[in-house]
């Protein structure tokens, strides 16, 4: 049974379709990258995934629970960390929990409420009113509301975005520790490095469609292999081969980005650079990494 199965899900608002027909499947266990641009569908498919919002067509299951005729049980087996930082002024963070934990009908919840906030380094805040608290404490709080009940499924919709790097570190200790433990994560972020470092599997989104499913290894192997950055005097650099040009992946003025699939192909390039008379003043071969897969996917045009 998958954590979390999405089949065929589609949504439109008025003439824009942000979801057209995506379909996943989330294994227990996994640390699961979602990724796109602004405007992908991303949020659009948490909201769906977490009840907050209904497709037009298609199925969501969490835990094998329908979020739809199965709401309830589907809700008890998700936590989700929202992007918006939303918080109820007048309680303090460990009432905050108290209060999240009732939701749930869980009583008697302080030591997991105490070890949540040890882990997000909440505990010398634990009487602070929510509102005395800074942007990152309040995130911080955000994701201890979502792991309160203990969730078999964690959904993070860019946990770490504008906090310091201290909490980034603090929360992904803690989430991979819950992930080794068993707790199977989303992750969807800008911060293409906590993706490439975290998530084992990664989908893509563009235009609400998924356009990468694979392997995080395997899509930055298949897709992309390695790179050399090849700097040309400025003066010659009208003489770049044109039998080059199909390796191009990105050019600023006289730098350029080429594709390479293997070490043997740099020699041939450079002999072709200097047959050509492009004089070349800086050189590096380089492993892609999963920024460069996003931009070279996303630029594609699919």
């Amino acid at each position: 049974m998958a954590a979390i199965q999405i089949t065929n899900v589609e949504k439109r608002y008025q003439s824009l379709q942000a979801l057209g027909g995506v379909s996943l499947s989330i294994e227990e266990g996994e640390f699961f990258g979602l990724l796109g641009p602004n405007g992908a569908g991303k949020t659009t498919l948490i909201s769906i995934i977490s009840g907050l919002n209904r497709a037009d067509a298609g199925q969501v299951k969490i835990q094998g629970h329908d979020v739809v005729t199965d709401y309830r049980a589907a809700r008890k087996n998700l936590g989700v960390v929202p992007q918006e930082l939303v918080f109820d002024p007048f309680f303090t963070v460990r009432e905050t929990l108290r209060m999240q934990s009732g939701y749930f009908g869980l009583r008697n919840n302080d030591p997991w409420i105490d070890e949540v906030m040890h882990n997000l380094d909440l505990t010398n805040k634990a009487d602070t009113n929510m509102r005395a608290l800074s942007g990152g404490m309040k995130r911080r709080v955000l994701v201890a509301q979502a792991l309160v009940h203990k969730p078999p499924v964690i959904v993070l919709d860019e946990p770490t975005a504008g906090v310091d790097v201290e909490l980034r570190q603090t929360l992904w200790q803690f989430i991979s520790r819950l992930n080794k433990e068993g707790h199977t994560v989303v992750l969807t972020t800008h911060y293409l490095e906590e993706a490439q470092a975290l998530c084992n599997r990664i989908a893509m989104l563009k235009s609400g469609k998924v356009v990468a499913l694979d392997s995080t290894a395997a899509l930055i192997k298949r897709i992309s292999g390695s790179q050399l950055k090849v700097t040309v005097n400025a003066q010659t650099a009208g003489n770049f081969p044109d039998s080059l040009r199909g390796l191009i992946t990105h050019q600023s003025g006289n730098d350029y980005v080429l594709r390479v699939t293997d070490y043997l192909q740099v020699e041939p390039i450079l002999a072709a650079l200097r047959t050509a008379g492009a004089v070349i003043e800086d050189l590096q071969l380089q492993q892609a990494d999963l920024e460069d897969v996003f931009l070279q996917i996303m630029g594609d045009g699919k």
